[in-house]
């Protein structure tokens, strides 16, 4: 079985409109709830084999505060360009090269592509979670998705099972 994992950017800054998209931090809201998924990744005990991170601003600085927040400094981290603005497919077609011989994967990037990708991939799950995300994936929110698959390079369309799909609110009490 292998797992992937999405994590969508926090909340942005767009205080600075002269900035590129590229380039937009995150909002002091956004820091706060990178930390905050951080810890509930902690909490929920995911250890990702690998994290792939879109190399926007905003996802590397949702990756920083992540990253201490959910004790993950051991983890191995790949900055992808492809990441930023990729579609769906493209989500997969990275996913499938890039986790080859992983059992789970992490990756930090952009709507509408997570939304699309997660789910395109999520032939099962939880109903109401499906409901839930095929409404909305806010900024920070964590989903995960299982495959029977024994090798990420096998996993298609609607062949994972939604497990997880958490958003900073719902950690509001944290």
């Amino acid at each position: 079985m292998v797992t992937l994992y999405l994590l969508r950017h926090a909340k942005s800054d767009w205080d600075h409109p002269d900035l590129a998209d590229h380039d937009r931090p995150l909002a002091k809201r956004g820091t706060r709830a990178a930390k905050t998924m951080g810890r509930r990744i902690s909490a929920l005990k995911i250890r990702p084999d690998l994290i792939l991170c879109s190399t926007a601003r905003r996802a590397r600085d949702t990756l920083k505060g992540a990253l201490k927040a959910g004790a993950l400094e051991d983890v191995p981290v790949t900055f992808s360009d492809s990441l930023y603005g990729a579609s769906a497919s493209d989500l997969i077609d990275i996913v499938r090269k890039e986790g080859h011989g992983l059992s789970s994967v992490l990756l930090i990037g952009h709507n509408p592509g997570f939304q699309d990708c997660a789910l395109a991939l999520s032939g099962s799950g939880d109903a109401a979670l499906l409901d839930r995300l095929d409404y909305k994936l806010p900024t920070g929110s964590l989903v995960g998705i299982e495959f029977t698959d024994h090798d990420f390079a096998t996993i298609g369309p609607a062949r994972g099972r939604l497990t997880l799909f958490e958003r900073p609110a719902d950690q509001a009490s944290s």
